[in-house]
């Protein structure tokens, strides 16, 4: 058996059916290729009773099939071991890219989707003849749309990374233009045909949104996974800086609310079409780990309740993807009572995302390199909730600051949260292995979706006199600091041996094997 990743070929060695190794009830980590079973490590074996009853007979099952398999393959060779002359090639191809970088597009599109009106709130809710609560109700129903269609979600990406991805350029494509005929209709449009559209379009969001994990295991090696999965991921609050930077230089008025989303339907349009054209998956397996069989979503769902070490990570995940949904949806109803205006607002949002984006593109390849998962979690955590706590006084620096305070803080809290996220995702789906990748990210990401539409709809209720709020950023400080500790706690107590990077493990068992043959 051949390995190659990226032009690098290593020999390697794959067992017949008759010399696999007796599974025992503790493998919970095993590889499969073609029709050979073996265990990755003395360690993980021993991790294996950990990972609950539902996870080990699923393995099993898979086994039962596969050895039956290779006896019905040696019996049909009259005897031969026909599995041991197979030759499996690992290698990665180019055309992932191709689909890479359409699903960054439509994580880009569908976040702008989602900011279309709040960048300027003020002047959507005088076109609708509502007021602005009314218009964070658009950005509210899209981040519940998310929570929503999670099972659907989890089920298509199940399937492959490709039909998750054509079912959310179909929805972007149709939400969009429902948009748009809401807003052109009449003098005032009709904002409850602009509601819809804005659903369709969030129900969109998880598709893609949940995606970038899957496909980067299913494409990628573990020399670049945390990479595509942070280029991908990001790309949804990079769509989100788009919106609030070049939405206020549209609409001067409210006149100009309609012809906005036509331009944003326009550019919507064209990076969905592509989608329909991605490979659906590589010819041969990139990696080991990319093959390993995975459990059922059913045993998966029943792992993860049990699992402290996931909780440590989806609580806290959760909690600030809802932080940053509601202080990005709010950001120029926070500043624009201070005296700012919708540009200087714009421009805020903006640098929270870009200097994030920078940051991560900076700190990922660092972290696919050196594996320093635990490292990153423990160092921006805290950050980013001093960020919160601070930016409660940084609105009202106007008069004397300008626009320096919040601008920085808007620039250290983008770059301490966006070099979090790939980690996060990635961290999860190494300690869960073989759970399949869209179960955990699917979930953390809803999680993070519906704590969002609650944070703006109490932020809403906590306005003050002249429409400052103070009080809705004391709120947000007070859940970013109570998340602090949790994930500081991963490896604590005993427990260092949960950590173990279950699918790296399995790549690295391989290429030991192959150096053995």
């Amino acid at each position: 058996m051949a390995r190659k990743e990226d032009g690098l070929t290593s020999p390697t060695t794959q067992s017949t059916a008759d010399e696999k190794e007796v599974l025992t009830p503790n493998n919970d980590a095993m590889n499969t290729t073609g029709t050979g079973w073996r265990k990755l490590s003395e360690g993980d074996e021993r991790r294996g009773a950990a990972s609950g009853e539902e996870m080990q007979i699923e393995l099993n099952e898979t086994v039962a099939t596969t050895r039956d398999t290779a006896k019905k393959v040696d019996a049909g060779s009259g005897g031969a071991s026909v599995s041991a002359a197979e030759m499996v090639e690992y290698k990665v191809y180019r055309r992932r890219w191709f689909g890479l970088v359409q699903l960054t597009l439509l994580n880009v599109i569908v976040s702008w989707d989602w900011l279309t009106f709040s960048p300027v709130a003020s002047h959507a809710a005088r076109y609708f003849s509502t007021d602005e609560n009314t218009i964070n109700w658009l950005s509210t129903a899209f981040l519940f749309a998310f929570t929503a269609i999670t099972p659907l979600v989890i089920y298509v990406l199940h399937l492959g990374p490709k039909p998750s991805i054509v079912t959310s350029a179909a929805l972007i494509l149709v939400g969009n233009w429902i948009r748009y005929a809401g807003c052109h209709s009449g003098e005032k449009g009709l904002f409850g045909v602009v509601m819809f559209g804005q659903i369709l379009t969030g129900l969109a969001q998880p598709f893609v949104l949940a995606a970038p994990a899957r496909y980067s295991d299913l494409w990628f090696t573990n020399r670049g996974r945390v990479a595509a999965t942070a280029l991908t991921s990001l790309a949804n609050p990079f769509g989100a800086a788009l919106g609030q930077l070049i939405i206020p230089f549209w609409v001067e008025g409210p006149g100009d609310v309609s012809r906005m989303v036509l331009y944003v339907s326009v550019i919507s349009t064209v990076c969905a079409l592509p989608a329909f054209f991605i490979p659906a998956r590589p010819p041969t397996p990139v990696a080991p780990s990319s093959q390993t069989p995975k459990l059922s979503l059913i045993s998966s769902v029943k792992f993860l309740l049990r699992q402290t070490e996931f909780y440590l990570l989806f609580v806290p995940f959760a909690i600030y993807v809802g932080l940053f949904n509601s202080i990005s949806s709010l950001l120029n109803q926070v500043l624009l009572p201070h005296g700012y205006n919708d540009e200087e607002a714009g421009i805020a949002g903006a640098l929270l995302i870009v200097v994030g984006l920078v940051a991560s593109a900076i700190t990922s390849p660092l972290i696919d390199k050196y594996k320093s998962y635990l490292l990153a979690i423990r160092f921006a955590v805290p950050i980013v909730g001093l960020c919160y706590l601070v930016f409660i006084w940084m609105p009202g620096t106007r008069d004397s600051g300008g626009v320096a305070g919040p601008y920085v803080v808007m620039a250290t809290m983008g770059a301490a949260s966006f070099s979090l996220v790939p980690v996060v995702v990635e961290f999860l789906v190494e300690l869960t292995h073989p759970i399949s990748p869209e179960v955990t990210s699917t979930l953390a990401w809803s999680g993070g979706q519906v704590l969002g539409g609650i944070f703006i709809v109490v932020s809403g209720a906590l306005k003050g006199e002249g429409g400052k709020m103070e009080r809705a950023l004391v709120f947000h400080a007070v859940l970013a600091m109570v998340a602090v500790p949790l994930p500081l706690c991963l490896g604590c107590f005993g427990r260092g041996e949960k950590l173990v990077l279950r699918r790296v493990r399995s790549d690295e068992a391989e290429g030991r094997r192959g150096a053995e043959a």
